[in-house]
């Protein structure tokens, strides 16, 4: 079958001579960051595999890197930033930056006008044959920029037709707009929702702007939560799937993200992201002035433990900028500034990114047939003890990245049931020209994983071995390139015959902490 090529003619600029063959070629040599997917009820919405979710909602979430754990350790998105404006003030969030809705504070993202947003996806999606998804999530709010929103998802539905469409928004418009929502096949949209109690709201939000008024106070917080409880349940009225997000803010919501989490599955919610506040001094926030503190690792993990028994919990979010590019916990964006991508010409090659896909799926495949393996290992396996393993990787799903090049591990649970993803700890660099940093590997990594046991990577030297083993975390490369939730469950394995020998004393590690800050473009 030919393949179907869609030109960029109608809005791409003039050849400046880009070699084409050469960017196909990189899309072979980057594979992606990640890791395979948990087990149980908390991880189906995002680790969960084809047999444990409807077809419909399967061929939704199988290659949407932000709807599935799983699917993210292969699978790119993007986002553009159309939408500048907003129509609400959050304390969390400095006006100057990116929304806090879906991004970090303290970044601004490259604007862009609907065009060139259009011309940008294709240009993405040639060189990154697995970016499946497009999201607009800011900077500001995507329903507040409703002309520019929707223009952006009509120029890429009809020139990128395979690209799943998405939104992020804070909710307030979102009942005006679900109807357009639905004619634009816009099927994954997220709703940022930190209360359904208006005197909690009250301390999130000091104004709203509605139907041409300003409200402050109570009064605001309570049309916010009634907006968006009614945009939620039209939306999935229609089939469309929901994602709620809500910033864990500690002795302000903390305990009552509960109540919003039962509030929401009964609305049809898909999904729950709890993340954490983001609440540094230099970002300029009411919270970050005030002294308001973020969460720490062992908090924000109890309170989604505490919810994933009600909805599917989404533990590897990454606060994504509105301007992102690749897989989630990286960001090429450097490599697709407007002045770049006005200068390419670019032919999307459908054929060759769905072949590119279907080796993407063959690897996925491979890796849960080896977890499935490993499993069986444990078999009759009634120990309650349960341990924290970080890891440094940067494709595939296998262990492949070396512990000085890290800049984020991922966290994982072992126990008798297996492997479970529960997180991700960023960190700086260990390893600057060569030389190891040793203030970087104190104050930010063995801080990032303080309670895990171990951290497995593909290679360490000598001396932050030491360190991390003066620390009590066991630094671990005999795993180098395999699959992680197999090696994992062959370590847990014999974690518990070293238990049992002697040869070990199982205890509790300490606390550990979240890092402030955002993703920047390497």
């Amino acid at each position: 079958m030919a393949s179907q090529i869609i030109s960029l003619s109608s809005i791409a600029t003039p050849n400046n001579g880009v070699d084409l063959d050469e960017i196909m070629q990189q899309k072979a040599e980057h594979q992606g960051c990640g890791t395979s997917g948990g087990s149980g009820k908390a991880s189906c919405g995002s680790g969960a595999g084809q047999g444990d979710l409807a077809p419909e909602i399967w061929e939704k979430v199988k290659n949407h890197p932000c709807y599935s754990e799983e699917a993210h350790h292969h699978y790119a998105r993007m986002h553009v930033a159309v939408a500048p404006a907003c129509n609400i003030q959050c304390n969390y969030c400095n006006r100057k930056y990116d929304c806090a809705n879906e991004s970090r504070p303290g970044v601004v993202s490259e604007k862009l006008t609907p065009e060139q947003a259009a011309k940008k996806v294709l240009a993405v999606a040639s060189t990154i044959p697995q970016m499946t998804v497009l999201g607009i999530a800011g900077p500001g709010d995507p329903l507040a920029n409703p002309e520019k929103t929707f223009k952006t998802f009509e120029l890429i539905s009809k020139t990128a037709p395979d690209i799943k469409l998405c939104l992020s928004t804070n909710g307030l418009t979102l009942p005006d707009h679900v109807d357009t929502i639905a004619r634009f096949n816009v099927d994954h949209v997220t709703i940022t929702i930190n209360m359904v109690d208006a005197d909690i709201g009250a301390q999130i939000y000091p104004w709203i702007y509605y139907k041409n008024k300003r409200y402050k106070g109570r009064e605001a917080a309570q049309i916010l939560t009634d907006r968006q409880m009614l945009g939620l349940e039209m939306l999935t009225e229609r089939g469309i799937l929901c994602k709620v997000n809500s910033v864990m803010i500690p002795g302000i919501n903390d305990h009552h993200l509960v109540e919003v989490n039962r509030a929401v599955k009964s609305r049809g919610a898909f999904l729950h992201n709890i993340m954490p506040l983001i609440s540094a001094p230099e970002h300029g926030t009411v919270f970050g002035l005030n002294g308001q503190r973020g969460p720490t690792a062992q908090e924000l993990k109890a309170l989604q433990d505490s919810c994933e028994g009600e909805m599917n919990m989404m533990r590897h979010c990454r606060q994504c900028r509105a301007d992102a590019v690749g897989l989630l916990g990286e960001d090429r964006s450097a490599e697709f500034t407007t002045e770049a991508v006005m200068a390419m010409d670019v032919e999307y090659d459908l054929e060759s990114r769905k072949a590119y896909q279907s080796l993407v799926e063959q690897e996925r495949q491979a890796k849960a047939d080896a977890k499935q393996a490993e499993l069986e290992t444990l078999a009759g396996e009634q120990s309650d003890i349960k341990i924290l393993i970080a890891v440094a990787t940067k494709g595939s799903g296998r262990v492949n990245e070396h512990f000085g090049h890290a800049t984020e591990f991922q966290i994982y649970e072992a126990s008798a049931s297996g492997a479970k993803f529960v997180g991700h700890r960023r960190v700086d660099l260990y390893c600057q020209g060569g030389y190891g940093e040793e203030e970087a590997l104190e104050t930010t990594v063995i801080r990032a994983i303080n309670d895990c046991t171990a951290v497995f990577v593909a290679k360490i030297g000598g001396c932050p071995k030491a360190s991390l083993e003066a620390a009590g975390i066991d630094a671990v490369d005999r795993y180098a390139f395999e699959y992680i939730e197999q090696s994992i469950i062959a370590y847990y394995r014999d974690y518990l015959d070293n238990i049992r020998s002697g040869a070990i004393v199982h205890g509790p590690r300490g606390d550990a902490e979240i890092r402030q800050g955002a993703y920047v473009a390497a």
